[in-house]
């Protein structure tokens, strides 16, 4: 199909465009969005994430009309925020913050969310999940091995459950794939809502 739309992918983020990946989406281009993502006073996880997404795909949207880009373009943007009751874990960027994120996270439930944001030529588009995890208590040996991993650098909440730290996790109940980084049913019901053929490379699809 050579006439849809041009899909921008407002991140950088190679989990992201993974995980289109696994369902046969390659975004055309890739517009990472760099800004400040401090929650604003007695902001809601929840609140955060929405208008993250938001501002990301605003950015790229900006910097596409700046650059003159001309055509139907879709941008699709997502954040993930992670919390323990109201409180914001950072994206840890310290060995310090990481190791304070898996202090705060061991042997409890805590909520990550995710938002993800369309871009269209007809306005905007968004959804939120919300899904609970449950960490088994660590030791500090595990938390150790864990913080010499390197893993969690960059990560909302110090981790990575696609990676190591997918052997703390005792039960999981939303979303696998929007604490990677980007929920793929709600995604693809995003695209296919604006017009985006995200089946058109699977075998034999009627599109």
């Amino acid at each position: 199909m050579t006439d849809r739309p041009v899909l921008v992918l407002a991140s950088g983020s190679p989990r992201r465009v993974a995980l289109l990946e696994q369902v046969g989406i390659t975004p055309d281009r890739l517009m990472p969005a760099d800004i400040d993502e401090t929650p604003g006073r007695r902001e809601l996880p929840r609140t955060l994430a929405r208008r993250l997404a938001r501002t990301k795909a605003e950015v790229a949207a900006r910097r596409l009309e700046a650059l003159g880009a001309e055509g139907d373009h879709l941008v699709l943007s997502a954040d993930t925020v992670v919390a323990v009751g109201r409180r914001i874990l950072p994206k840890a960027e310290s060995f310090a913050e990481a190791e304070e994120c898996l202090a705060l996270l061991s042997g409890r439930t805590h909520r990550v969310f995710t938002a993800v944001c369309l871009l269209t030529a007809r306005g905007v588009r968004e959804r939120l999940v919300d899904t609970r995890v449950r960490f088994k208590r660590l030791s500090g040996e595990e938390m150790a091995d864990y913080l010499a991993s390197g893993e969690w650098q960059g990560k909302a909440g110090g981790y990575a459950v696609q990676g190591r730290a997918g052997a703390f996790v005792v039960r999981l109940i939303g979303s696998y794939h929007a604490v990677v980084g980007l929920p793929l049913f709600e995604t693809v019901g995003l695209l296919d809502g604006a017009g985006y053929p995200a089946r058109a490379t699977w075998p034999n699809a009627a599109i």
